[in-house]
């Protein structure tokens, strides 16, 4: 069953149709559009929402973040953050998949469409022009055979009357002879006319117009097709980030079996163990013997009391739930309790531990860099460097200071110190090591003095050393003599394992097949470096 066969004399119900099928399109892509501003609206208060009760800027080193609880909630966020994703991803999708294509797909149809239709008209048009000249033809057939008639009537009545003359009865004769040839003329044409018209009409609807009929009709299904295509990508735009929007829930669920509340407990004693022993019994002051009540106090200086556990005036009373005024933050932390305060400078220590370390690496690698451009001219100038060596030497210096000064501080409150160790090792301007001892100083010996037991030894030379694992390779693009102490030389086209990145300053540190290690300037070499 097709409309060209079917539908043959229903042409305004197939246009109907096809316009309102049309407009069916367009009214699912603007409820589309609409569900993907919901999306958008949605996934931006998501968004605004987790933003809100997220963590300020310089508030995550509170200590609440240590909870498990708290840290679960910013997990929380965090998902519910990467769930809005997800839905302006569904909006996102619709929109392209959806909404623009179909709208591009229905400005497709409605030209082809608009075509059709005018393919139809120009039939219609061509088969009503073929008729009004076959009405024409038809109706001069008429008037011209009437006249026939009529001329023939007058020559008969002329021949019949003896009054007539014979050239009177010879001129109608031939009249009515004239006006008969032009009726059979009209005859004629009129005949031709109407063949003419029925082959155009047998044309025009068992060829034509089912043709355009079937068009408009595949143009519909395609319509159709195309638009239930649309209202499956609706649900499955949705369905393709389920598993991940599966992913975010997840994650939710497992941010609240991650709190422990066991744990929390014990974080909030770790932040605040004060480290202080309970306040002791007060001793009975017998005003009647005289009693010093000065000497009272044990010698250890454990606070016994709880005058001498706040610190304050002792003719205050001490009070468990009192509301304690915020103490002044001191650099030795004094100002915190025993256990906290040895918990700081411990991480302080650590902090300027690694901060040492950065800047003896950098010492060594700038005299390395340093004793090469002094025995090689042509790769640099050694005065260049003289500033940043001298700043380097300072920044040393001045850490070599904080880092006593707090480890003073720690021993004072109870602690030992554990700072990362570091190497302090330098390239002297005749390529020997240095020794950067405790005090500042520099001395031949690599012992360093037992009361820092911060500083570790370092042996410098790379046979003495546990080998390390490369990192990747590297090829030498010219030759390298490696003349200075520390280096090694290569060939143009060598390949070296690297087994230590530049870091920074102009050196990388490879090692030969045969266990030789050594750095080499990073700007001689290609490095590729492993996944």
């Amino acid at each position: 069953m097709d409309w060209g066969t079917d539908l043959w004399d229903q042409y305004d119900v197939i246009e109907k149709h096809t316009q309102s099928g049309l407009e069916l399109v367009e009214k699912y892509v603007k409820f589309v559009k609409e569900r993907t501003e919901v999306e958008q609206n949605y996934a931006k208060q998501l968004r605004n929402l987790s933003k809100k009760y997220n963590l300020k800027r310089g508030s995550k080193d509170d200590p609440e973040c240590r909870f498990s609880s708290y840290q679960s909630f910013l997990d929380i966020l965090n998902e519910m953050n990467d769930y809005a994703g997800q839905r302006e991803l569904i909006a996102e999708n619709m929109m392209m998949n959806i909404c623009i294509e179909l709208t591009k797909y229905l400005q497709e149809l409605r030209q082809e469409r608009k075509m059709y239709l005018s393919e139809a008209k120009k039939a219609q048009q061509s088969l009503e022009n073929t008729y009004k000249q076959l009405d024409s033809s038809k109706k001069r057939f008429e008037r011209e055979w009437r006249e026939a008639e009529r001329a023939a009537q007058y020559a008969e009545k002329t021949d019949q009357d003896i009054n007539a003359t014979k050239a009177d009865v010879e001129k109608a004769k031939q009249q009515a002879h004239m006006r008969a040839h032009t009726a059979e003329e009209c005859k004629n044409d009129y005949a031709a006319q109407l063949q003419k018209f029925n082959r155009e009409q047998n044309q025009f609807y068992f060829s034509e117009m089912p043709l355009i009929f079937n068009k408009l009709q595949d143009l519909d299904e395609r319509r159709i097709k195309k638009l239930a295509q649309g209202y499956v990508l609706f649900s499955d735009t949705e369905k393709h980030v389920m598993p991940i929007i599966g992913k975010c829930l997840e994650g939710i669920t497992k941010a609240g079996t991650n709190v422990n509340e066991r744990n929390d407990s014990m974080t909030l004693i770790e932040q605040n163990k004060s480290g202080f022993e309970r306040p002791g019994d007060l001793e009975f002051e017998d005003y009647s013997q005289g009693i010093n009540r000065a000497s009272s106090d044990s010698s250890l200086g454990t606070p016994k009391g709880p005058m001498d556990l706040l610190g304050k005036n002792r003719s205050k009373n001490f009070w468990l739930f009192s509301k304690k005024s915020k103490p002044t933050v001191t650099e030795d932390f004094a100002h915190l309790p025993p256990e906290q305060r040895r918990k700081r400078l411990q991480q302080k220590l650590d902090e300027i531990g690694k901060e040492l370390q950065k800047e003896v690496d950098q010492s060594e690698g700038l005299e390395k860099m340093k004793d090469v451009y002094e025995k090689n001219p042509q790769m640099g100038d050694p005065a260049s460097l003289a500033s940043q060596i001298s700043q380097t030497a300072q920044n040393i210096e001045r850490l070599r200071g904080e880092l006593n000064k707090y480890e003073t501080w720690l021993a004072e409150a109870g602690g030992r110190g554990d700072t990362l160790r570091y190497r302090t090792h330098a390239f002297n301007n005749n390529g020997a090591h240095d020794v950067y001892s405790p005090d500042g100083a520099h001395s031949e010996e690599s012992t360093p003095d037992p009361s820092q037991a911060i500083y570790a030894e370092f042996d410098d030379d790379f046979e003495e050393e546990e080998l390390t694992t490369p990192i990747g390779r590297c090829t030498a693009m010219y030759n390298f003599p490696g003349a200075s102490e520390g280096t090694i030389s290569m060939q143009e086209g060598e390949v070296l394992a690297v087994v230590e990145e530049d870091k920074g300053d102009g050196w990388t540190r490879v090692r030969r097949t045969n266990g030789d290690e050594g750095y080499i300037p990073t700007s001689y070499v290609t490095i590729s470096l492993n996944k």
